[in-house]
């Protein structure tokens, strides 16, 4: 077929250009290598440099991403440190709350221990009292003993007057 400009042209099918396509890239790469062992050395600088250049330059840019990256730990660390801080002060604060609380319930017990010495002086001297009362019962019940032996012997000697008294009658009466 000859086309407007007067040059040969073939149509192809479909299945014409799929096979071609197909050829195609699996000759890609072998072309390829051809192509680049064919390069001059000095070729192979400038692009090596390229390359040197590129490879620096992403260097720099990951030198300052980790470099930012430093910086913001560096802020939280800080941050966390101040935190950290903070919490410690008010759990400072805290114990010192308890502890001025066990210094009040220390103070609540030593007056609790002022007032059980005080009962335990009253009981002592409830104690004195009871001992003095104990020694004037034992007074008491000796007067009491030593009167029972009186009324004893008042008792006796009644009884040996009347016991005398009846045999005096009896005996006048049998003689009189």
């Amino acid at each position: 077929m000859i086309n407007n400009s007067g040059e040969k042209t073939m149509t192809l099918r479909e299945e014409d250009l799929a096979k071609i396509g197909d050829y195609v890239q699996q000759k890609l790469p072998q072309w390829l290598e051809t192509v680049m062992f064919q390069r001059t050395p000095h070729l192979w600088d400038v692009e090596l440099r390229e390359r040197v250049v590129r490879v620096d330059e992403e260097l720099k840019n990951q030198r300052e991403l980790m470099k930012e990256g430093f910086e913001r730990m560096d802020r939280r660390f800080e941050e966390m440190r101040e935190e950290m801080s903070r919490r410690f002060e008010q759990v400072d604060k805290r114990f010192e709350q308890v502890d001025k609380h066990f210094e009040q319930v220390d103070k609540h017990f030593e007056q609790v221990d002022k007032r059980f010495e005080q009962v335990d002086k009253r009981f002592e001297q409830v104690d004195k009292r009871f001992e003095q009362d104990d020694k004037r019962f034992i007074t008491i019940d000796a007067r009491f003993e030593s009167m029972e032996k009186r009324f004893n012997r008042i008792t006796v000697l009644i009884t040996a007057g009347f016991a005398m008294v009846t045999i005096l009658i009896t005996v006048y009466k049998f003689l009189a």
